[in-house]
């Protein structure tokens, strides 16, 4: 047995001291795995089919360590191996244990979460030594599922037997919640624990970066930073993707700079993160050196690169990556998904129809996202018929994304009866969209269809409808500047409105105009008579 033992721990990766660990506890730990391997029903295997007690390693690693085997072959030998008849007191050990753990339910088949949840009323009956390894691993189970009555029960028999102030439960309960969306309840876990470590600031920090709660999130990092634990490389990608999320670039720089000193920039998902993050954030050149940088670049890489070229506007860029990343790595969908988005951005036609092509000749089955590129990129070039024609040759139904691209293309090329056509198959998929709504009404008023005007009118009434305020921000001077339209209470709105207005009359009238007593004729001091203006109304100040 310790021989098997040194071979799959040598399989995974397991580090000396573990594995001298595990060697210590094997002999007190096969009763505990035995009674484990009991959970598993009995099958009347086929000459291929695996061993079960080898069925729950592989789904015990997959569920809790996220690991694929891709030996599959070699651990099945030493599986074997060591449930072959060289060593015949297992059986006998395993015919112990079926009557020692009787107080189990007898059923015909056990799903994984009922397995967990077994194990974890084996352990409550002292049927399993304490082992917080097994708590957490059944409150991810909980957590994979969305089973949120389950994992608060198995909360509250933490809390009965005094596990829940462990850093190793206290990190899985603070994931736990939250994934379900309970950060309350994460938070007060948190803050009751005695002992944290790097994982249980990042399972929080986690938490409220994907309930894109800001503020908290930032709050945690810079808390942690003040504490004894460290971030890590999990901590550091979160915080990027928030400053992504929000085009947080000072702050960006800022982490990228920690990182660094920290030695995380070797870390292929933190330099990824680090691309997107530039690119959202317009600095295009630094996301290019940071790929250029990477050492080993995987599949997100290049397509986090690629879809900063499409953001920015770049279509040859992302054309050229595109074959240059076809020589090193195969492209995904998400790969095609941005040299699309970005074809249709710049109306390359030929060259997104030769794009589209291409992925299926790769084997790569359209989605629902690479219609909309097409229809839009056909709409866009006015080619109404051949977007229908795709619409009408989907190989899945399309969505209301796809019925709004081409109900934008209509409305701009005057195809009004497509368009009504479009605005109402949206309305059946998508019946509280206001903006379509609107669109639609507007059609029918373009043809003098009065009566279905007020028709849409009423039902846009009727069920509440309003179409939502548009909104941009900017950051200057590490601050945040929102603008909402129609919205003139900030006093710098005018100002920004009158730049606007003196840019447009240089651009109309070129340089017949005088600015400040400056002769106009010269591009040069035009450009710093108007710098000289910006300062003046205040606009320097933001």
């Amino acid at each position: 047995l310790p021989a098997a033992i040194h071979l799959v721990a040598t399989d995974f990766g397991t580090s000396s001291a573990a594995l001298e660990r595990s060697t210590k506890q094997g002999r007190g730990n096969i009763q505990n795995a035995l009674k484990v391997l009991e959970l598993v029903p009995s099958k009347y295997n086929t000459e291929d089919e695996v061993p079960s007690h080898h069925r729950l390693i592989n789904d015990c690693m997959h569920d809790i360590l996220g690991v694929k085997s891709e030996h599959h072959a070699t651990r099945k030998e030493i599986v074997d191996s060591v449930s072959s008849n060289s060593n015949p007191a297992l059986p006998r050990l395993r015919n112990t244990v079926s009557k020692n753990v009787s107080v189990l339910p007898s059923v015909a088949r056990f799903t994984k979460e009922d397995m967990l949840m077994q194990i974890v009323e084996l352990h409550r009956k002292g049927g399993i030594s304490s082992d917080t390894s097994i708590f957490a691993s059944a409150l991810s189970s909980c957590a994979d599922r969305r089973s949120l009555t389950r994992g608060t029960q198995l909360h509250a028999l933490l809390v009965k037997i005094g596990y829940d102030l462990s850093v190793f439960v206290g990190s899985s309960l603070i994931s736990f919640y939250s994934r379900h969306s309970q950060l309350k309840n994460a938070c007060q876990v948190f803050q009751s624990m005695t002992i944290k470590n790097t994982v249980s600031w990042t399972a929080l920090i986690s938490g409220y970066a994907q309930d894109n709660q800001v503020e908290p999130c930032l709050h945690l990092f810079a808390l942690m930073r003040q504490s004894v634990c460290k971030p890590n490389d999990i901590t550091f990608a979160t915080i990027i993707s928030v400053c992504t999320s929000h085009a947080f670039l000072a702050l960006g720089k800022s982490v990228h700079s920690l990182q660094m000193r920290m030695g995380f920039d070797s870390y292929v998902h933190v330099s990824n993160a680090l691309i997107s993050m530039y690119a959202k954030c317009g600095s295009i050149s630094e996301a290019q050196t940071i790929f250029e940088n990477i050492t080993c670049k995987d599949l997100v890489s290049w397509n986090s690169l690629i879809f900063g070229y499409s953001q920015y506007g770049l279509a040859e860029h992302c054309l050229d990556l595109l074959k240059k990343m076809e020589r090193y790595i195969l492209p995904d969908a998400l790969s095609f998904l941005g040299v699309l988005s970005s074809c249709r951005h710049a109306c390359l036609i030929a060259e997104g129809q030769r794009c589209f092509r291409t992925m299926v000749e790769h084997g790569i089955k359209p989605e629902l996202d690479h219609y909309s590129c097409m229809v839009d990129l056909l709409g866009r070039a006015g080619l109404i018929d051949e977007a229908w024609n795709l619409i009408q040759t989907m190989s899945m139904p399309p969505n209301g994304i796809i019925w709004g691209s081409l109900l934008a293309s209509c409305r701009v090329h005057g195809r009004i009866s497509t368009g009504i056509h479009a605005a109402e198959q949206r309305l059946k998929l998508e019946p509280g969209c206001a903006a379509t709504h609107v669109q639609l009404a507007n059609l029918y008023a373009s043809i003098g269809c009065w009566g279905d005007v007020a028709r849409v009118r009423k039902a846009m009434k009727e069920r509440g409808l309003q179409t939502n305020i548009g909104c941009s921000w900017i950051e200057v001077g590490n601050k945040l500047y929102t603008f909402t339209a129609e919205n003139r209470s900030k006093s710098q709105v005018n100002n920004v409105l009158a730049i606007l207005d003196c840019l447009q009359l240089h651009m109309e009238c070129k340089y017949d105009i005088l600015v400040d007593g400056l002769s106009c004729d010269d591009p040069e001091r035009v450009n710093k008579g108007m710098f000289v203006m910006v300062h003046m109304i205040g606009l320097s100040e933001y």
